[in-house]
């Protein structure tokens, strides 16, 4: 199937990490150019060289999304580099482990600001060019913690769930300018994340690692941990022309992990 997106730009923030990276590189893989954003230098120029060597298009930006600053002059350089932005995969990373109860209020203002006001400020950056193209694509990494919370990790469900009342009505929006906004929920997938909270899990509880994982997966219907370029091809489908008709949705991709219709 072609999805139709050869040759488009896709802008896609934590490309460093595990999920990010397997987005940044199954885009690649179908023809667009990619504009690899991370926090992480070295992490950034891993994806880019492994999309390089498949024979992709990429090039990294080191990206603190606490700093607003930015936002212009980065999407300046990237569009004059590699085109005008038509896909954007908003992609944060996760506070700490913490219960809803007790946090300080400089702990929420600075997660808010990094996991929701930079991706609202980013998305409003780019989305003057969708328009006028009348094509564009954004898609917004959340959580499964949006739809069933998920306990110790308060800030998380919190903030990642005002995303997705964002995301929805944002659809509405721009829908009639051919652009369309979608969320996507990872269940527990094989990344330095998940093995990080299996690790504070098993610290907390005094049990071994091995034993929080395999309970873990005990609960996932299909048996197992997602692999992360599972996850890139639906974000990859969702980012396509393919996926015209698609927009306002939460997709899961969580192996059957989350219990509710």
């Amino acid at each position: 199937m072609d999805l139709g997106i050869a040759d488009k730009t896709a802008l896609v923030f934590g490309a460093g990490g595990g999920l990010g990276g397997a987005i940044a590189r199954t885009l690649a893989a179908e023809g667009a150019k990619i504009a690899v954003a991370d926090i992480n230098a070295d992490a950034a120029q891993a994806t880019v060289d492994a999309i390089a060597g498949a024979g992709g298009k990429a090039k990294a930006w080191v990206w603190d999304l606490a700093d607003l600053s930015v936002i212009g002059d980065n999407i300046a350089a990237i569009e004059a580099d590699l085109g005008p932005v038509d896909i954007l995969v908003n992609n944060t990373g996760g506070p700490p482990p913490t219960p809803a109860a007790g946090q300080a209020p400089e702990d929420w203002e600075k997660h808010f600001r990094s996991m929701v006001v930079s991706v609202i400020a980013i998305t409003d950056a780019v989305l003057p060019g969708m328009r006028e193209r009348k094509w564009g694509r954004i898609v917004t990494s959340t959580s499964s913690g949006v739809v069933a919370p998920i306990p110790n990790l308060g800030i998380s469900n919190a903030l990642r769930l005002s995303l997705v009342g964002w995301s929805k009505t944002l659809a509405r929006e721009v829908g009639r300018d051919g652009i369309t906004s979608n969320i996507v929920l990872p269940g527990r997938i094989a990344t330095g994340r998940i093995k990080f909270l299996d690790e504070q899990k098993a610290k907390r509880e005094g049990r071994a690692v091995e034993d929080v994982s395999a309970e873990s997966t005990g609960s996932i219907p299909l048996g197992r941990y997602g692999d992360p370029a599972e996850y890139g091809d639906v974000v990859t489908f969702l980012a396509s022309q393919r996926a015209s008709y698609l927009t306002g949705s939460v997709i899961r991709v969580d192996g059957g992990l989350i219990p509710s219709i």
